[in-house]
């Protein structure tokens, strides 16, 4: 039988100018404060206090500076007022900021010298005036603030990570994260590169820093091995300084492999398989090596696409893990019932391996940055015109949570072509519990867990681990029994249920196979074979089978089924890839016990959206139609008028709707699935995250028109520049339809999916679905004229009858051939 392949859909949007309709912020909570003429003149005189006491005794780091450092900090559970230390007005500019561990906010500010005393008249305005409100003046910024002090290096004013700044003798290797403004004038009167001039001063003190380095929008990142003493001593420092982080440290070892299986049936299964060529889409596969004398996959992996990120490394696989995944990534996770079946094999994806790690130890520096983006360039050199999925399950811990780390953000700006116009698809595994597990401590501590770095980044899929195997056969372990239930969190894997900004994006985003441990009767823990998944190795005793398990594991499978797709749908975008991964995941049964819909978000930060289902991310079925729309739109442009930026457009889709057979449906039950799929530029300095500094360079979100919504009534619901005389309008239709998880969960980070059930006759209506923009740092920041981009996206649109009779391929297809303004392939 023929496959039914997706709808792959143009000519379907209409632009239409876009003005938010948003009703401005909500109010600004500040803690009880003494009376306002005894608050307001202490902080003006903290502040003043600070510029006497940089002129008297400046530290090393601020020799040079034109600007009084300061430091703010807010009371515990409050914001400080982020929008009013960043002042164009008097100069002053947010250069770092971090959550203290009691709940408090810390801000390290710059105010030029000669304005400090326009700064502290803030305060003295706020104690003793009152505006034409009758409110006291700059009330927000005061009341905001507990601290204010002269900021210093040597206090640790300029570290941004998480926990306390370290010992001053503590020696590590540091991210440093420099302010690219420019050139810097040397004592001896030369102009120099902000990262030239770090470079000569470091050398000069005798400090190590990697050749590497890592540019973004206002940055670039160098890593340096020092103490928090020799920075306290490094000359000028504090003229481009922007903030300090620790680097992140890979763990460097990996769980013996024990083999398994019987070598014949390999030979006899290498009969049955036809190799795709060296052409066809791959995955590329970050990690330790691949052994590629295997007999499982050297066919799949030639010699010249096997490569190592150091030159004098070789790419061979001392550790088992590389080769591990590669032959998930070839065979899934059914390598068991493919040795001893009867049918053919073909293969449409291939295999390509760089390895980022050293047979021993680390990279030292640990630029894992830069090694990882550099190891995908170097694959892109050798095979430049082919179509490939990245792969990478090497993560290092889980300290940052959320926040975005030099690591996660290369990811990001890698992913989304923000410095050369490719974009790239690349899944991450979540990374897998550090400690030991315990029976009585599943899945609650998996649920403290964080994902680990860089999984947090915004436009990686990333990948968590489930459990179907929850049957023991082996005589060896009777009596043992799975920790996890089938269709449950696998009992190492980590989730996002405990990060503490829940704004961020959902991860992991997807879960896959990732096997079950058991216990004893005793609650002891047990890795057995047949709750673990079979794959490929090279053993010193000649074993070619082992077996693996975890969200490494997860991760190649995930990769496989997305080159699947690339090698089925050659034209798509990695966006729609990631997109229809997402669009096609379910949630299990289990899941939906473990976390009924009042606890969705906790859910979705388990679990992500479920487990991918390939086929239905490969083909429509007579119930299913999936339509899927590649499209760019221009969130931003320059008002000339106002001489700023403003929101430009948003994209009104049409699509072709078989209204006339959904109206004659009546109550018929249906279900609309709608996954909207798009890269973030990044923008990863830790100035807060307010407005101005947002990570992310530009969102996007998508509307459906209601069932009772008019075209008028969709359109004035969307933008402002439809309302009459500017008025907001007041008979708006309220939305009836049951989002299965309502626009408040699905916008978080850069994928939104969510699926509503109703009636065919109310579908019928729902034609229209509008992509429109919010706002991001390519806006807020037009110094980087980023205003005028294009932002691509990939929408998914799938309507699926619960009753099998009805043919809704059908119906879409001949709604299509009565529409002649849309290009359509399949």
């Amino acid at each position: 039988m023929a496959r039914l392949r997706h709808f792959l859909i143009q000519g379907t949007a209409q632009a239409q100018n876009y003005v938010s309709t948003g009703g401005g912020s909500s109010e600004f909570k500040t803690p009880p404060r003494d009376a306002r003429s005894v608050h307001g003149p202490n902080l003006a005189a903290n502040a003043l206090q600070a510029a006497t006491d940089m002129q008297a005794a400046p530290e090393r780091p601020a020799e040079g500076i034109s600007f009084v450092p300061i430091a703010v900090t807010s009371d515990p559970g409050f914001k400080l007022w982020l929008e009013s230390l960043d002042n164009k007005v008097i100069g002053s500019e947010i250069i770092n900021f971090r959550y203290e561990a009691d709940g408090s906010q810390r801000a390290t500010v710059h105010i030029p010298k000669d304005n400090v005393a326009k700064f502290a008249k803030k305060f003295e305005d706020y104690a003793h005036k009152t505006n034409h409100y009758g409110n006291p003046p700059n009330a927000s910024l005061a009341e905001s603030i507990r601290e204010l002090r002269l900021a210093m290096l040597s206090l640790g004013d300029y570290w941004t990570d998480s926990g306390p700044p370290p010992p001053p003798d503590e020696e590590f290797w540091w991210e440093v994260w420099l302010r690219d403004e420019g050139t810097v004038t040397t004592q001896d009167g030369r102009e120099l590169a902000v990262e030239e001039n770090f470079r000569e001063e470091a050398e000069s003190l005798g400090i190590r820093v990697s050749n590497q380095q890592v540019r973004f929008p206002d940055y670039v990142v160098v890593l340096a091995y020092a103490s928090l003493a020799t920075f306290s001593d490094f000359p000028g420092l504090l003229r481009y300084l922007g903030e300090f982080r620790r680097a992140s440290i890979v763990p460097t070892e990996y769980m013996e492999l024990t083999p398994a299986g019987q070598t014949e049936f390999i030979l006899a299964m290498l009969e049955r398989t036809t190799f795709a060529d060296s052409s066809a889409p791959a995955v590329c596969l970050l990690d330790r090596g691949v052994n590629r004398g295997h007999p499982l996959l050297e066919h799949a992996l030639v010699e010249e696409h096997n490569l190592a990120w150091d030159d004098d490394w070789d790419a061979a696989d001392r550790h088992g893990h590389g080769t591990g995944m590669a032959g998930l990534i070839l065979y899934g996770s059914a390598l068991n019932r493919l040795l001893v079946s009867d049918h053919r094999i073909n293969l449409k994806h291939g295999l390509e391996a760089v390895k980022i790690l050293p047979d021993a130890g680390a990279n030292d520096p640990p630029d894992y940055g830069p090694i990882t983006v550099g190891s995908i360039a170097k694959m892109e050199i050798e095979a430049p015109d082919r179509l490939r999925v990245i792969c990478m399950a090497i993560t290092a811990g889980d300290k940052e949570q959320w926040a975005p780390t030099l690591w996660s953000a290369a990811l990001d700006q890698m992913c989304s072509g923000a410095t050369d116009d490719v974009r790239r698809l690349m899944l991450v595994s979540a990374g897998n519990y550090e400690h030991d597990i315990i029976l009585s401590e599943y899945p609650q501590a998996n649920h403290s867990a964080s994902v680990q770095d860089p999984s947090q980044a915004w436009n990686v899929v990333t990948v968590g681990a489930y459990t179907d195997r929850a049957m023991i056969t082996s005589n060896d372990f009777a009596g043992y029994n799975p920790i996890a239930k089938r269709g449950s969190l696998c009992p190492s894997s980590t989730t996002s249920c405990g990060w503490t900004k829940r704004e961020w994006p959902l991860k992991p985003d997807i879960v896959m196979e990732g096997g079950n441990y058991a216990h004893d009767p005793s609650g002891q823990v047990w890795d057995v074979e047949d709750l673990a998944l079979l794959t490929t190795t090279i053993s010193p005793d000649g074993a070619l089978l082992t077996t693996t398990r975890d969200t490494s594991a997860a991760t190649a499978l995930a990769a496989r089924y997305a080159a699947i797709l690339q090698a089925e749908y050659p034209t798509l975008w990695p966006e729609s890839v990631r997109g229809l991964l997402i669009h096609s995941a379910r949630w299990t049964e289990r899941m939906l016990e473990e976390f009924p819909h009042p606890r969705r978000q906790d859910r979705l930060r388990c679990y992500g959206y479920g487990v991918p289902n390939l086929s239905i991310a490969r083909q429509c079925a007579s119930r299913r139609a999936t339509m899927i729309i590649q499209d760019s739109l221009q969130p931003f442009c320059w008002d000339e008028g106002k001489n700023a930026t403003k929101t430009n457009q948003m994209h009104v889709h049409n699509l072709p709707w078989p209204i006339e057979a959904l109206q004659d449906l009546g109550d018929t039950p249906l279900r609309m699935r709608v996954t909207l799929s798009y890269f973030i530029e990044p923008s990863p300095g830790r100035k807060g995250w307010n407005v101005k500094h947002r990570y992310q360079s530009h969102g996007l979100r998508f509307a459906v028109k209601r069932p009772q919504e008019d075209m008028g009534r969709f359109m004035k619901r969307l933008t402002r520049d439809a309302w009459d005389e500017g008025n907001r309008p007041s008979d708006l239709v309220s939305d009836t339809r049951n989002w299965n998880l309502g626009e408040d969960l699905r916008t978080k980070g850069s994928i939104h999916s969510d699926y509503w059930d109703g009636t065919a006759a109310e579908l019928a209506a729902c034609g229209f679905i509008a992509v429109h923009p919010i706002t991001g740092w390519w806006r807020e920041r037009p110094s980087h004229r980023c205003f005028d981009k294009l932002a691509r996206y990939s929408l998914i649109v799938t309507l699926y009858a619960h009753d099998p009779s009805i043919t809704i391929y059908d119906l879409i297809t001949t709604a299509i051939a009565n529409r002649t303004d849309i290009v359509v392939t399949v």
